[in-house]
C-alpha cells in the first residue's frame, strides 16, 4: 500500500506540536492512531515502525512528546549523549503537560474528515503515555509496548496516577512486554497486571516475549528482535482491527 506523509503542527497549551501525518493513499477514511515515541522523539527508526502500521490501513499521527525546551524539533541519536538529553526532557515535563498535549492530538484526530475511530500505541515511555491516552474515552483501543513508569508512576517531572486509574479505561487494552526488559522485570509486570485486574480489565490482551529485551522492536542496536518485532506489530494490527 503506497503510504503519504505530511507535516502537521498542532497547538497545545503553551506550545505546538510538530507532529508526522502516515497514511494511506487514498481518501480513506482509515483509523487514526496516536502513535507515542520512545525518548527519541522522531527518529526514522520509530518512523519506519510508523510507515508499517500505517501500510496495514491505519491513518498515524507521530507527535513529538517533548514540545516544549530545549530538544523541541530534534530527533535525538541512540546514544548516551541523546539518552540523557531524552530523560532530562521527560524530567522537565509534567503529568499534566503530557496529557494537555495528548488532548490536543487526539482532537486534531478526532476533527480530521479521513479518520473513523481513534486508538493509541506507543513504546517504553511512549508505552506509559499510550496508557494514559486511554483514559480519554474517546480511545477505542490501546496497545502499551513495553511501557515504562507505568508500575512506579514515573513518567515525568511528577508522579503520575496512570494505574491508580485505571477503571477510567474504556477501550480494549493490549500490553506487550519482553520478558528480559530490566525497566520492567517480572515483578513490575506482575503488578501492573495485578493492577489492571483489579481495576476490571480482566479481558486485556498479553503478550510476554521471551528473550525479548527493552526496545527489541527499535531496529537499531543490539536489542532489536526482528522475529519478536514481526511479531508483535502482527498481533497489534490484529488487535487494532478489532479482531
Amino acid at each position: 500500500m503506497k503510504l503519504r506523509e505530511d507535516e502537521v503542527m498542532v497547538h497545545a497549551t503553551g506550545c505546538v506540536i510538530r507532529s508526522l501525518v502516515v497514511a494511506p493513499v487514498g481518501a480513506g477514511p482509515w483509523p487514526g492512531v496516536l502513535l507515542y515515541t520512545d525518548i527519541f522523539q522522531l527518529t526514522e527508526s520509530t518512523l519506519r515502525t510508523a510507515r508499517r502500521l500505517a501500510a496495514e490501513g491505519f491513518l498515524l499521527c507521530v507527535p513529538e512528546i517533548y514540545p516544549r525546551g530545549a530538544v523541541a524539533g530534534i530527533a535525538l541519536e541512540f546514544d548516551d549523549a541523546g539518552k540523557a538529553a531524552g530523560l532530562a526532557a521527560a524530567a522537565a515535563t509534567t503529568t499534566a503537560e503530557f496529557d494537555a498535549d495528548r488532548a490536543a492530538v487526539l482532537d486534531h484526530l478526532a476533527g480530521r474528515a479521513d479518520v473513523t475511530t481513534l486508538h493509541a500505541a506507543g513504546f517504553c515511555i511512549g508505552g506509559h503515555l499510550a496508557f494514559r491516552a486511554a483514559l480519554d474515552p474517546r480511545v477505542a483501543s490501546t496497545v502499551c509496548f513495553y511501557p515504562t513508569g507505568l508500575h512506579d508512576g514515573k513518567l515525568g517531572a511528577d508522579e503520575a496516577d496512570s494505574l491508580a486509574r485505571a477503571a477510567a479505561v474504556e477501550g480494549r487494552l493490549m500490553v506487550v512486554f519482553g520478558a528480559n526488559d530490566p525497566h520492567v522485570p517480572a515483578d513490575a509486570r506482575v503488578r501492573i497486571l495485578a493492577a489492571l485486574y483489579a481495576a476490571g480489565h480482566d479481558d486485556l490482551e498479553l503478550h510476554v516475549y521471551a528473550g525479548g529485551e527493552h526496545a527489541f522492536m527499535r531496529d537499531v542496536g543490539a536489542r532489536y528482535d526482528p522475529a519478536l518485532t514481526d511479531l508483535a506489530l502482527t498481533e497489534a494490527v490484529s488487535f487494532l482491527r478489532g479482531r
